[in-house]
């Protein structure tokens, strides 16, 4: 979400006469895009902010700008915390301190490789007792389809081959429309646009996500096999806790589901670990759901209280620090093992990838369900879907030869 508000947010200043420089050090204008979800988010901005007013004392005409969720109603705080910084906009928003456009508005910017994010819906309504996004995204506000249908093919248009549809709760997408839509019906539309190769969506919600839509990603030729589907915990009482609104049985029950419609899915899913109260049992379950699930990627963050939230205002933060990282490493570990035998199974076999670019001398792209591959080639095949064969595994990637058709 984040990557896709900095994309709107560069193509709206571009259009204002700025341009895109190399450093801090070189910049008329720099536009910090927080993330505060964890505590460590929120560190890294926090250290970005105090190195920039060395920067500023140096250069004082330096125009600083904050967006993304630190940005509070509470400017006068943030005013006072952060003396340095010129203007504050929330997440969501554009810079609206900036003038007029003096270039032709476009659709959208000029793309820097063959993929792109495009947000579909704003804001959460479900309250998770852990989570800042709808004290700081607000709830729910689902865009028109045609909006979302124009954008897309203006970025079809310009070079973009795979579009990933955006929403903090992507599922419940559509349902505050007049007449009400959902992401089915959204993916069922943009699967018809000419020249649009693949389609991804995420983050789902297990209490949300419908048979409806697990069938549109079986049946649709450019919906690709992967699914991020959160589980947050094993534990019934620490989803409760959560208020997730939905049991351990209830999310093994559409994994199942998944499975049976597509086989070849591949399941990613986040986890937090040490919430207020959480036993070495509770654990223990999460741990199980992990193992017997056996997720493509998991992502595993140690639970760290977020000012506002129920679950901060409520629960003590019980679990000591060292308890909440044993029980992240584990999780790594376990997931590490996990990812590398699922990957060790297509050793041998070809996939197909979308080429997104060069890292290191080696192209790379992901296959449809998420994997990322590299191969070496001399001939330049960004953007193209290519055939590789695997020779090698790791947790992490795939490497391989291209197939010559």
């Amino acid at each position: 979400m984040n990557k896709a508000d900095s994309r709107r947010i560069g193509h709206y200043l571009e259009q204002r006469g700025y341009r895109v420089v190399a450093s801090a050090e070189s910049a008329d204008l720099i536009v910090l895009n927080s993330c505060v979800v964890r505590q460590s988010a929120e560190n890294r901005v926090v250290g970005r902010l105090n190195a920039l007013k060395n920067l500023k004392r140096v250069r004082p005409g330096l125009i600083i700008a904050l967006t993304g969720c630190l940005v509070t109603p509470s400017l006068d705080r943030l005013r006072k915390r952060y003396p340095d910084v010129d203007f504050f906009f929330p997440a969501g928003a554009l810079p609206d301190f900036i003038g007029s456009p003096v270039t032709t508005p476009t659709a959208s910017p000029a793309p820097d490789g063959p993929t792109a994010f495009v947000t579909v819906i704003e804001g959460c309504d479900n309250f998770c007792t852990y989570c800042i996004v709808p004290y700081r995204r607000g709830r729910e506000k689902s865009r028109p389809p045609d909006d979302i249908t124009s954008e897309v093919t203006a970025l079809v248009n310009q070079g973009i081959k795979e579009i990933t549809l955006l929403g903090q709760n992507v599922d419940s997408y559509g349902h505050d429309l007049s007449p009400a839509s959902d992401l089915a019906d959204l993916l069922e539309r943009l699967n018809r646009i000419p020249g649009l190769m693949r389609l991804r969506f995420l983050t789902n919600h297990p209490k949300d996500m419908s048979l409806k839509l697990i069938d549109r990603v079986a049946r649709l030729d450019k919906v690709c096999e992967e699914i991020s589907l959160p589980v947050q915990s094993g534990s019934d009482e620490i989803l409760r806790a959560m208020g997730r609104g939905y049991t351990a049985g209830d999310y093994l029950n559409l994994v199942g589901e998944i499975r049976r419609r597509i086989p070849e899915a591949g399941l990613s899913t986040d986890v937090i670990v040490g919430f207020p109260g959480e036993t070495d049992a509770q654990f223990e379950a999460t741990f199980n759901l992990l193992s017997s699930v056996g997720f493509d990627k998991v992502h595993v963050a140690a639970y760290s209280p977020r000012p506002e939230t129920l679950a901060a205002r409520q629960l003590t933060d019980s679990v000591p620090g060292p308890v909440k990282q044993e029980r992240r490493r584990r999780v790594e570990a376990l997931q590490k093992t996990t990812a590398g035998a699922i990957n060790a199974r297509l050793e041998g076999k070809q996939v197909a990838i979308l080429v997104e670019g060069q890292k290191d001398g080696r192209w790379q792209g992901r296959t449809r369900s998420g994997k990322l591959t590299f191969f070496s080639a001399p001939a330049n095949y960004r953007g193209q879907i290519v055939n590789i064969e695997i020779s090698k595994t790791s947790p992490w990637a795939l490497q391989g030869k291209l197939v010559i058709p």
